[in-house]
């Protein structure tokens, strides 16, 4: 082979290989700048999503909204499979978990929410962000509930609303690997615009909570002034109040007695089952609020006795109605497991409408008092009116009759003239009976023989379509005995319904006397009489009774037509 040859392959070989090392620098420089390029593009779209989210974030106004589109949110900037927001409460534990990310089956299928141990509370303990590759790795890990769905990845950063944390965002499972620094930062910035979101959502809701407080004191005061209800008052009020804590049940309670507290009125959640039911006084939230006049804030948990229709492991929040001693009850509400607790300005907001609603009670009382007063002033007017005026003009009527009887000559005119007197007289005892009824309280009737005769008497009127005649003589309410007493009540309540069902009476007169030792029941009517023939086993009913009393019962014709019962048995 000639040497020319091999001199010009060498050179060819040179020439070449210097041309290929600048055309490899060319493409590695144009990959790196295409790669750049798209890092570039990627950041863009990555800031513009962040942007996105801000604004999303920032436009609602609705709390809860607020903070599930920010776990939302969250969870598709750094391309996470789960994403929660946990809401801090007092004592450093998480109040409320807003889960994205898991189907309604497997949210059921987890046996709680996390309370903010583990990785959880260092979050809490130490308001940091917080990567991690492997969750099971960190020291503090705790593992998970009953029914959680496996996670590794991890991403922690805390929200700040001013200078308080308000929760923790937390981040598991990215699709595509690992967290890195650039999702961090992005999420920290989400974060920092969340805070504000949250805070302006809580203005706005602060400033609507003040306008239909305004509102229900409103409404409140005018029910109030008009004379309304007290009862529907309250069921109003109930209702108006649990609208603006959003509380998931409200009752109105009060003691039933020393050791028990009746559910008045219920409105929301279970409503139907907690209306009518008793609580104990003792070591519930309920009785603790009557006992110290307290308001309480607390997890209905810590009320072993918790009825079935309230929600089992939510926040609660109890006031008293009233002050000091004056407390009538207790003004209780509710939220299912997981919601938002009640806050500061609910509870003094609650504590108002508590106050108005003892308010509402109080007038009541004072009201029905002033009406018995108004009541009790015009009987005793009455009375006196009778005592002073009528029974004075008749036993001044009466007088004059007798008089005039010693100048009459005929025996028939005389007879006629008596008898006038002595319709007079029994209209004069008669009177001084209503007049002993009218000096009587509602109250005490109930307590002695003459108020039990007049309810009883007072009782057939609806049935007879008139109120009969009474005459009450002698000292019923001491020498009759309790045990007479049920016995008597019971002769002349079969002795009325007797003229009820067959008498077809327009006039009936009740005369009970007891005086001389002897206690005297009559019943007379104008009705129909009793006939020969029929069923007799009340009037048997009324003999019995008599004579197992050592006493007697007849049946007398009344005049000019009708029936008289007279029942007489001794006093001793």
């Amino acid at each position: 082979m000639p040497e020319w040859y091999h001199f010009e392959r060498d050179e060819m070989t040179d020439t070449e290989s210097g041309s290929f090392l600048p055309r490899m620098r060319l493409d590695d420089l144009l990959a790196e700048l295409q790669s750049r390029l798209e890092a570039v593009l990627a950041t863009r779209d990555r800031v513009h999503s962040l942007l996105e989210a801000v604004v999303s974030v920032g436009s609602e106004l609705d709390l809860e909204t607020v903070l599930h589109r920010i776990v939302e949110s969250a969870t598709a900037l750094v391309n996470a499979s789960y994403g929660a927001l946990g809401v801090i409460g007092e004592e450093s534990t998480l109040v409320q978990f807003v889960p994205v990310g898991l189907s309604e089956e497997e949210i059921a299928r987890i046996e709680h929410w996390p309370h903010g141990l583990g990785l959880l509370g260092l979050l809490i303990k130490e308001p940091q962000s917080l990567r991690l590759r492997d969750i099971a790795d960190h020291p503090d890990s705790y593992g998970f509930p009953a029914g959680h769905p496996p996670m590794r990845s991890f991403l922690g950063v805390p929200i700040r609303v001013r200078d308080e944390i308000f929760g923790n965002l937390y981040l598991t499972e990215k699709r595509n690997g690992e967290f890195d620094e650039e999702d961090e930062a992005i999420v920290t910035a989400l974060a920092t615009a969340a805070g504000v979101a949250i805070e302006n959502a809580r203005l706005y809701e602060e400033t609507r909570r003040r306008e239909a407080w305004l509102e229900v004191s409103s409404e409140v005061t005018t029910s109030l002034l008009s004379g309304a209800d007290p009862h529907d008052v309250l069921v109003s009020l109930a209702r108006r109040t649990r609208e603006m804590t959003d509380a998931d049940v409200v009752t109105i309670s009060f003691g039933a007695s020393p050791e028990t507290l009746r559910v008045e009125i219920a409105e929301g959640l279970g409503a139907e089952e907690l209306l009518g039911i008793e609580l104990s006084a003792g070591e519930t939230v309920a009785g603790r609020v009557l006992r110290t006049a307290e308001p309480q804030i607390a997890d209905i948990r810590a009320c072993p006795d918790t009825p079935s229709g309230l929600p089992k492991s939510g926040p609660s929040l109890s006031v008293p109605l009233g002050k000091g001693r004056l407390v009538r009850g207790v003004l209780g509400l509710g939220k299912r497991t997981g919601r938002l607790p009640f806050s500061s300005a609910d509870l003094r907001m609650v504590q108002a409408l508590a106050g108005q609603a003892a308010v509402a009670l109080e007038l009541a009382e004072a009201r029905k008092d002033a009406e018995r007063l108004g009541l009790l002033e015009d009987r005793d007017r009455i009375a006196k009116d009778l005592h002073d005026v009528v029974i004075q003009r008749l036993f001044a009527a009466a007088m004059t009759l007798m008089s005039v009887v010693k100048l009459v000559e005929k025996p028939e005119v005389t007879g006629r003239v008596q008898h006038v007197v002595d319709e007079l007289d029994a209209t004069i005892r008669q009177i001084r009976s209503t007049i002993f009824a009218l000096h009587t309280p509602r109250e005490e009737k109930a307590t002695t023989v003459r108020g039990q005769l007049m309810d009883l008497v007072e009782s057939a009127r609806g049935h007879l379509g008139f109120m009969p005649g009474v005459r009450l003589e002698g000292a019923l309410d001491t020498l009759v005995t309790p045990k007479l007493a049920d016995q008597l009540l019971a002769v002349l309540r079969e002795a009325l319904s007797n003229v009820v069902r067959h008498a077809h009476a327009t006039e009936v007169s009740v005369t009970v006397d007891a005086r001389d030792a002897v206690l005297l029941l009559e019943v007379a009517d104008n009705g129909v009489g009793v006939p020969e023939e029929g069923r007799r086993s009340g009037l048997r009913n009324l003999a019995e009774r008599a004579e197992l009393l050592g006493g007697t019962f007849e049946v007398l014709p009344h005049e000019p037509r009708g029936t008289c019962l007279s029942w007489r048995v001794p006093l001793a």
